[in-house]
């Protein structure tokens, strides 16, 4: 696909692929809108590079692009960070409730009318502080993407704000198509179906979507797919978008050398990253069961209390002052990096997870000392004073010049 292209215009579509990945709604006065006229200029390429590779559909206007990703399905842990499930049902309450509000509205009647919304849709709604929370979660995640603008006060819920809504980006919002679903349930499974080349777009987007893709988890036609393709799926996914796969037996890495496409770093400086990742040794020591390693969650809060009480000052008071909450978020990070599992007997990690095994930088039990290097003996040189009746004797290192050194040593 990149055949008819120079190598410039080649390069600038990658460039806006990884942009569109990293920000499927991208606007002009948003993160990275800078780009967006690059993106208008080379649209039609990108159009059928997303359309060949993921089976995904591209709109591009003056304003915005906009990238039709799959939805997650039910797979929890690609979401918004900090976004609770009550969040994202006042996200969803919210965009209903706009679709008929006008173009401006006052931030009271707005809250007003998405807890009418919430009532009317069997949803329970208690005017305390993780409410509102939630509440003004959802409302500052459309602020975030250019849906709602605080044209005077925010969206704090404490005193009155005037919001505007932008409804060109309202529309575009949706992935799932809502004319077809019958209920939310099934909305959430339609948002989530395979693209046009059923197993090849199903299998590569988790490829690009996610970390870690492990064989076991595919179902068998997908993960005999990536089996038989893998080398040439690696090739494409670095060709088409930047990316770097590392192939295992037990599945395939996907990482981003840049780091640009990465929305959750491990290791991380966190204390929950720190922490997780030296208490990895510990948790895989134990033999595998089925090729994965099961994790005993009170050993883990055991094994964290130690991490903690053994380097007290680099944590932050804020998760060792309970270590059941630490283990908890220990758990939930290598969950969202596709590391750990739930099961019904509690967790298990991926044999994946042995790839981030910190080791130190040196071990000095290891360390032996080195015997003494015999400088070898020079011969004659050019500035050498031979004594008399030697000049005619044969330097020590002889033949063609450079010979018995690397070449760059005989350039310097």
């Amino acid at each position: 696909m990149f055949d008819d292209l120079s190598d410039i215009d080649a390069a600038n579509v990658v460039r806006c692929a990884r942009t569109l990945l990293r920000r499927p709604l991208l606007r002009a006065d948003g993160p990275d809108g800078e780009l967006l006229t690059l993106v208008y200029r080379h649209r039609f390429a990108l159009q059928d590079l997303f359309a060949r590779q993921l089976g995904y559909r591209l709109v591009v206007e003056r304003r915005y692009a906009r990238l039709y990703k799959a939805g997650p399905g039910a797979d929890d842990s690609r979401g918004v960070l900090g976004m609770s499930p009550r969040g994202y049902a006042y996200v969803a309450l919210t965009m209903a409730v706009l679709t008929g509000i006008g173009r401006q509205t006052l931030l009271s009647r707005l809250v007003s009318d998405i807890r009418a919304a919430a009532a009317e849709a069997g949803i329970e709604v208690v005017d305390d502080v993780v409410d509102r929370r939630a509440l003004t979660a959802a409302l500052r995640h459309l602020v975030s993407l250019g849906v709602l603008h605080e044209t005077e006060g925010t969206v704090d819920m404490q005193t009155e704000a005037l919001i505007t809504v932008d409804t060109d980006l309202l529309g575009q919002l949706l992935t799932g198509p809502v004319a077809e679903a019958t209920s939310p349930r099934r909305l959430v499974e339609l948002a989530n179906r395979p693209g046009p080349r059923g197993v090849e777009h199903a299998v590569r987007r988790k490829l690009v979507e996610n970390p870690v893709v492990l064989h076991a988890d595919l179902p068998a036609e997908q993960s005999e797919w990536l089996r038989r393709n893998q080398r040439r799926e690696s090739a494409s996914l670095e060709t088409s978008f930047g990316l770097r796969t590392e192939s295992r037996a037990e599945g395939v890495l996907t990482a981003d050398p840049e780091d640009y496409l990465t929305d959750l770093y491990f290791p991380g400086t966190s204390t929950v990253a720190r922490i997780a990742l030296l208490a990895l040794p510990e948790l895989l020591s134990g033999e595998p069961v089925s090729g994965r390693h099961p994790v005993d969650r009170a050993a883990l809060v055991e094994l964290c209390g130690r991490l903690v009480e053994d380097y007290p000052a680099a944590w932050s008071k804020q998760f060792t002052d309970d270590r059941e909450r630490l283990a908890d978020e220990v758990l939930e990070l290598l969950r969202r990096m596709g590391l750990a599992v739930p099961t019904d007997g509690g967790w298990q990690l991926n044999a994946a997870a042995h790839r981030w095994i910190p080791e130190p930088d040196g071990d000095p039990e290891r360390e032996v000392e080195q015997p003494p290097v015999t400088p070898e003996v020079p011969g004659w040189s050019l500035f050498d004073t031979p004594e008399d009746g030697a000049r005619d004797a044969v330097p020590a290192r002889h033949g063609r010049p450079g010979a018995g050194v690397p070449q760059d040593e005989e350039n310097v």
